[in-house]
């Protein structure tokens, strides 16, 4: 049997021409290149669906390593390094920040800080939504760190689902002393200014050391929205709020357990 392609006589064969239906010469046509199947289809998208995930938590985990032993920036803060606005922020050692102001943020912003792994599920089951979305009262400071580091302003439910796994990450990475002390230097308090160290300076003129535990209630208190309040010249309701933040420091005792 003669190889493909030669006569009889090994001679190597000329490829026929096609004609159409009238006789006349056609080009010879290429064959066709198979189309991906379907299944193939089907596995590059679901790889896709995996590794995205995958690589996102793979990214995070490591930049929460990294961010161990070095105090990254907020979302915040990188954006308006972006857009050219600037922002003012002096990362210093939890042991440079007042222990009232510490003790001020978990009386207001989250109680159950030594207790809980990152998540207070009682909090998150207790809350119920208004039309402008997830209420801040179910975010401990854990998941409001992963908020400011990790994720975008603004309320969502996407937002607040993304916060959780990222929350019991950064409590088993980095640990109470990391996340109070992480949360401190990336908070905002005031247009461009980030962290204790430089809200104490701005509004009161000393360092974060030396602030009383009436000024760390203000700051604590200007904390939902420190753009409109300004604790330096506080208002009767923010000053009413101090005074309430200070009941409940008083309340909690000294500094919190987890954080000595």
């Amino acid at each position: 049997m003669e190889p493909p392609g030669q006569d009889g006589e090994g001679r190597i064969q000329e490829p026929r021409a096609t004609t159409d239906r009238d006789g006349n010469p056609g080009r010879v046509r290429p064959s066709p290149t198979a189309a991906p199947r379907p299944g193939t289809r089907r596995r590059r998208a679901l790889r896709a669906l995996v590794l995205v995930p995958v690589m996102t938590v793979a990214l995070v985990l490591a930049l929460a390593l990294v961010y161990r032993a070095v105090t990254p920036p907020s979302t915040l803060m990188l954006g308006r390094w972006l857009s050219g606005q600037g922002a003012t922020r002096e990362a210093v050692p939890l042991e440079a920040i007042a222990p009232a102001l510490v003790q001020g943020v978990i009386a207001s912003e989250d109680q159950r800080f030594c207790a809980h792994g990152g998540v207070d599920w009682g909090a998150l089951r207790s809350v119920v939504s208004d039309e402008d979305g997830p209420s801040r009262g179910a975010s401990t400071v854990t998941m409001q760190t992963a908020k400011n580091v990790f994720l975008w302003p603004g309320r969502s439910y996407l937002r607040k689902a993304l916060e959780i796994p990222l929350a019991l990450a950064l409590d088993a990475v980095w640990g109470k002393r990391r996340t109070m002390e992480v949360y401190l230097n990336v908070a905002e308090w005031g247009e461009g200014i980030f962290g204790a160290e430089a809200a104490a300076r701005h509004w009161f003129g000393k360092p974060a050391r030396d602030l009383s535990r009436g000024e760390a209630a203000l700051l604590v208190a200007a904390l939902p929205n420190p753009i409109a309040r300004n604790p330096a010249r506080p208002s009767r309701a923010l000053k009413a709020l101090a005074g309430r933040i200070q009941v409940r420091m008083a309340r909690l005792g000294g500094l919190a357990e987890c954080m000595r």
